[in-house]
């Protein structure tokens, strides 16, 4: 039912005005479910799950639809894996014939402690791969996303170990508030804008106790 609707040969231009793509990254696979680079997944399941909804399979993930007074939040999860991920955004956000300012891309992000949110109107990679190929596929920088801290706790030459390593257990009990801050933000970004939805979402966690690595992370990117 919900491929049926997204099949449209002439997106209709009133309806693209309020419908929105959030893009949340990961790695499809049980074997990666819980790990810290699938939190873009997980806070989209919180989203659907909150919302009575459920995912369907699609081109080049699985998607649902959450209605919310008047807009359409397309919700996706790539299936291409994180370092193809632009070839999903690029398709959906051509498909649903949305401006890049409709489209929000969710992710982990190793520069800042976990649990810590930060909103952009656009930027750069920071060295995710997920990011850098949206980049390239979409033709720049200038789109909305959304980055979740996971810290930087890994020894030299152990980042790819580090970001598919799974969360852990004080970490895991954080997720269902750190996603409800999310969706919030999320819907001011929509309804309202994301001046205000950066506002909203751009603040320290409360510390926790988790030491950080004392040293910044020397790979230039990660999977």
């Amino acid at each position: 039912m919900l491929l049926r609707l997204l099949r449209r040969s002439k997106p209709d231009p009133a309806v693209s005005e309020k419908c929105y793509l959030v893009v949340g990254l990961g790695n499809i696979g049980a074997e990666y479910a819980a790990t810290r680079h699938n939190i873009g997944f997980m806070i989209l399941d919180a989203w659907a799950q909150a919302s009575n909804v459920v995912f369907e399979p699609g081109r080049y993930g699985d998607m649902t639809v959450v209605r919310d007074k008047g807009r359409e939040f397309h919700l996706l999860k790539p299936s291409t894996y994180m370092n193809l991920s632009g070839n999903a955004v690029r398709y959906w956000q051509q498909k649903l014939d949305l401006p890049l300012d409709h489209l929000l891309i969710i992710c982990d992000d190793i520069n800042l402690p976990f649990g810590t949110i930060r909103l952009r109107a656009s930027g750069s990679p920071g060295g995710h791969n997920g990011l850098e190929n949206i980049e390239q596929l979409l033709g720049t920088p200038a789109y909305p996303r959304l980055r979740i801290g996971i810290g930087n706790e890994y020894a030299e030459g152990q980042l790819v170990d580090y970001v598919l390593g799974e969360l852990r257990p004080e970490q895991r009990e954080q997720i269902p508030e750190l996603a409800k801050k999310i969706i919030a933000g999320a819907r001011t970004w929509a309804f309202v804008g994301i001046g205000q939805a950066m506002n909203q979402l751009n603040t320290r966690p409360k510390p926790v106790s988790e030491p950080q690595n004392p040293f910044p992370p020397d790979e230039k990117s990660y999977k």
